[in-house]
């Protein structure tokens, strides 16, 4: 006996693969976007994914173009043979992603630097960082090395749509450090606007973290993730708590600028 399969079966497991690709998709572009630049089989080992269907992922979205592919840095190529390509968020694909209160917050702030002047905004964006300052600082007070500070920040900024990533960087130099990449922000088309957005961030980094920090890129200042380098402490030294950083405003390097040679500061994520 043969039985018959009805028309609405068949659409009932259509869509269900429908819906299962569109899964994955999302989970192809967040590893894009939290890892990014990052090559085919860097994914389809995280997310246990064969690499064609990677590949088939990565292929449709720089088509529609959510992402953008694009040779590895020089610096970094390995071994012979042809390098793989890497994937990172486009800017149309940033603007895909959740963006808050995009338009809203542009007027306010608009209106407010009209009336109150520029002063007004960077109080404003001060105020914001404090509160994500208040949160962490009884969680980062328990943390011990500057790594597992990074991992607390990094965790906060996970839950508020930054899609962060944290990685050594400059092992064995005494340029050691880590490097905090944030794959998307919520708000990069009002710190476009508004770049004291992005100054009061470092600060509120620095603050949270209980030492100083150097952001090397930005995606309101056209660059593909924005990058905030933490040097590591000294061997040796005691941290000694939470403690506040003085600022120095002529010793931070301008945001598309090299840092010091001496320091050899890795640079990923500036747009070149």
């Amino acid at each position: 006996m043969v039985r018959s399969t009805s028309p609405g079966s068949l659409d009932t497991a259509g869509q269900g693969e429908q819906n299962a690709e569109l899964r994955t998709r999302t989970r192809v572009r967040t590893a894009v976007a939290e890892l990014g630049p990052v090559p085919a089989a860097r994914i389809a080992e995280l997310l246990g994914l064969t690499g064609a269907a990677v590949r088939r992922h990565l292929d449709a979205m720089v088509a529609e173009g959510v992402l953008e592919s694009r040779d590895p840095n020089p610096a970094q190529r390995r071994g012979r043979g042809r390098p793989a390509r890497e994937y990172v968020v486009s800017s149309a694909g940033h603007d895909a992603l959740p963006s808050g209160y995009d338009d809203l917050a542009l007027s306010a702030l608009t209106y407010l630097a009209e009336q109150q002047g520029p002063g007004a905004v960077a109080d404003f964006a001060g105020r914001r960082f404090a509160v994500l300052e208040e949160q962490l600082a009884l969680t980062v007070g328990a943390a011990g090395t500057v790594q597992e500070r990074v991992a607390v920040l990094a965790a906060a900024l996970a839950g508020q749509g930054y899609a962060p990533s944290v990685r050594p960087v400059a092992e064995g130099t005494p340029a050691e450090g880590t490097q905090l990449c944030q794959g998307h922000c919520p708000v990069r088309r009002v710190a476009e606007a508004f770049p004291e957005l992005c100054e009061a961030e470092r600060r509120s980094f620095e603050r949270i973290l209980g030492t100083r920090v150097q952001r090397l890129a930005t995606l309101a200042h056209g660059d593909h993730v924005c990058t905030t380098y933490v040097p590591h402490e000294p061997p040796g030294r005691a941290r000694g708590g939470h403690h506040p950083v003085q600022h120095d405003q002529e010793n931070v390097p301008a945001i598309g600028t090299d840092p010091t040679a001496e320091n050899q500061t890795p640079t990923e994520g500036r747009r070149p």
